[in-house]
């Protein structure tokens, strides 16, 4: 049978050195892993990928829970999870998100991208201004949203309490849009005791993600990956899964 592995994400998923790519791009971390892990379980593995640019973990579950394509097809038949949200939660915000997220439905036109551009101008020096002080969403909410994933798709996988989960602890980054990290050391910290508490593996992206950003060799925004760290952060991955359930080629299957 085909193991399905699901990853909840945000643009890291599916942004390289020089920006977005296909989802289908065969360097992108999520593939990588696929293909990793068909050889660690001698079997066919797919990999759905549920994510966007922006997306906390509040996201990500709002897709589980209100999209019914990842209810009732994807997250059933998935045998191993990444919860690859949580990035941009950490990350320093010059609004609350709720007045951020708002934009878009400003009304008329002119207005809308005046807002726009009023706050990807104004928001670094604010940031820089408050030292980062407000998060995009407390870490507590962050905490609580990756915990009804999990729960979730352990309720609704036909693995049930044996599907494996991995998270990926926040990434570090050395963006001008963001101009603080006041948060990281902190979140990174969290997502260890979040996946002991909840039974989930972690990755730990400092060691991986941190030599990319010294030697620029990352995508010049600061925040997304090279294809260095995507191959890195699926071998992690691997390592994460095979650990967890070093028999899932024989255990635990759900159906195609």
């Amino acid at each position: 049978m085909t193991q399905h592995v699901l990853v909840f994400g945000d643009s890291l998923t599916f942004h390289g050195p020089a920006g977005p790519v296909a989802l289908t791009d065969p360097r992108l971390y999520p593939n990588l892993l696929a293909v990793a892990l068909a050889d660690a379980w001698r079997a066919d593995v797919a990999v759905d990928v549920v994510a966007r640019l922006g997306w906390t973990a509040r996201d990500a579950w709002w897709a589980l829970t209100k999209d019914p394509y990842v209810a009732t097809v994807v997250a059933p038949r998935a045998t191993a999870v990444v919860l690859a949200v949580g990035q941009m939660d950490h990350l320093p915000a010059a609004l609350p998100t709720y007045l951020r997220d708002g934009i878009p439905y400003l009304r008329p036109g002119g207005l809308r991208r005046a807002a726009r551009e009023a706050y990807r101008s104004a928001g670094p020096r604010v940031i820089r201004v408050t030292g980062g002080r407000l998060r995009q969403l407390p870490q507590a909410v962050t905490d609580t949203y990756l915990t009804r994933i999990a729960q979730a798709v352990r309720l609704l996988s036909a693995a049930g309490a044996e599907l494996p989960i991995a998270l990926l602890a926040p990434s570090p980054y050395a963006a001008t849009s963001y101009p603080s990290q006041r948060h990281h050391a902190a979140a990174v910290a969290a997502a260890f005791r979040w996946a002991a508490a909840n039974g989930t593996g972690v990755v730990d992206l400092d060691p991986i993600v941190q030599p990319s950003l010294d030697a620029g060799t990352g995508n010049p925004d600061g925040m997304h990956w090279g294809w260095d760290v995507h191959a890195a952060v699926a071998a992690a991955l691997t390592d994460a899964f095979t650990s967890l359930r070093p028999d899932l080629s024989v255990r635990g299957q759900a159906p195609t």
